[in-house]
């Protein structure tokens, strides 16, 4: 499997007792769909690596203990803390409607109702406040933030996103 074979699930953050079991931070919008994982791969010296998992408990603010099998003491333990966590991308559930993820809508056309065809989504930012399409057009970058009320269809087909940009918003960029 290659890099773009995985999506980002997480990152360990420290170890949590004295039982071999890490402290997690889940980076999904809902925790407890991953609540019954058999294994995750662990990104050791830039190769992706799957570590099968013995038991995982929920925390809150998207937070979870795991134990991994074969890591039994606090010692087998030490060396995961700051490794990030993934998951292969065909283990995504397949989203319907408007509904995507991020990795999925790279390289689409959008379509703006008003301004027509806006360019190619390049890349999608995750800023603080709010994640954006990053669009090119030419040699100029447009941003559409990523919220429900822009968004008006999903595409997968022709691999086009038709939007309704805020008033104003694309004519700053041309």
């Amino acid at each position: 499997m290659n890099k773009e074979d995985f999506y980002y699930l997480g990152k360990i953050l420290k170890t949590h007792g004295n039982k071999g079991q890490v402290l997690v931070h889940l980076d999904v919008d809902d925790p407890e769909k991953y609540q019954k994982l058999e294994s995750v791969y662990l990104d050791l010296h830039g190769e992706r690596i799957p570590f099968f998992i013995s038991s995982i408990e929920l925390k809150h603010n998207r937070k979870a203990v795991l134990l991994f099998q074969d890591f039994e003491a606090l010692e087998d333990a030490e060396i995961l803390p700051g490794l990030e966590m993934y998951l292969p991308v065909t283990d995504l559930p397949t989203l319907k409607g408007n509904q995507f993820y991020y990795h999925e809508v790279k390289g689409f056309q959008v379509v703006d109702q008003i301004h027509g065809n806006i360019g190619v989504i390049d890349d999608i930012l995750e800023l603080p406040h709010q994640s954006v399409f990053q669009i090119r057009y030419g040699e100029k970058e447009i941003l559409i933030p990523i919220v429900d009320e822009v968004i008006q269809k999903v595409d997968r087909k022709k691999k086009l996103l038709l939007i309704k940009a805020p008033e104003g918003l694309i004519e700053i960029y041309l």
